[in-house]
């Protein structure tokens, strides 16, 4: 079974988009994954197909309206009964790699895309939502943001990326940023490959790989690095320390 993308979104023609090109576009060619964009707007009840009013209380902006929303929803919900519902909002909880992993070996996700002010808070009361958020940046709606998730998820299904490993030591992947990168010409610009990589020696690659990796993460990365730091610190689940006498 495929992996199904199902966004609901006011702009269906943004997907794929740039996920029908490269890997993801050739994946998308060969069945391993699928795209139905759903449009919110057909559900919209009035003449004019309003998906948006004003915010309660007053304010700049817009709202997408609850009962447009769960009438779009529900319908994606029915066809697709399977699919966890996940909104993009810079509201929600930060997505890490490993929820990108655990998404990745389902059956897909219905995608949720807003647009103006966000959402009427009562659809998350309403519906099992999982709102979820790309960073601390905001951006002109949940497309892109979705775009970006859908991605992250595409490149992970078996054979996407052809050979099995080719995504064990990128960052993140083990609580770490990843190590930097070479290829020829051995010089450029007066600027060599480090001795290390040219050596032939396997071991001593990976000892400087996960040195270089450390480095970066505790410099760029403090936060990264401190939860590294407790996990590698933490005893292995059900092991107790022994009390000395």
């Amino acid at each position: 079974m495929s992996f199904a993308a199902v966004p609901l979104t006011l702009y269906p023609d943004m997907f794929p988009g740039p996920l029908g090109h490269s890997m993801a576009g050739r994946a998308l060619d060969a069945g391993v994954w699928s795209c139905r964009p759903v449009q919110i707007r057909d559900f919209a009840t009035d003449r004019h197909r309003t998906v948006d009013d004003t915010p309660a209380g007053g304010g700049a902006g817009m709202v997408l309206k609850a009962d447009v929303l769960a009438a779009a929803i529900d319908h994606a919900a029915a066809a697709n009964p399977d699919l966890p519902i996940l909104a993009m909002t810079p509201r929600g909880t930060p997505v890490t790699q490993a929820r990108i992993r655990r998404l990745a070996t389902g059956p897909g996700a219905i995608i949720l895309c807003g647009r103006f002010e966000g959402f009427d808070e009562r659809i998350f009361d309403a519906r099992p939502i999982e709102q979820v958020s790309m960073g601390d940046i905001i951006l002109s709606g949940g497309e892109m943001a979705a775009l970006l998730l859908l991605d992250a998820c595409i490149r992970l299904l078996p054979g996407v990326m052809g050979a099995a490993s080719s995504g064990d030591d990128e960052s993140f992947e083990n609580g770490l940023l990843e190590y930097p990168h070479y290829t020829r010409p051995v010089e450029w610009e007066g600027r060599t490959i480090p001795e290390v990589l040219r050596s032939g020696d396997h071991a001593k690659i990976a000892a400087w790989r996960k040195q270089q990796a450390e480095i970066d993460t505790r410099l760029r990365r403090p936060d990264l690095w401190e939860r590294h730091e407790g996990a590698r610190d933490r005893p292995a689940s059900g092991a107790r320390r022994k009390e000395k006498d």
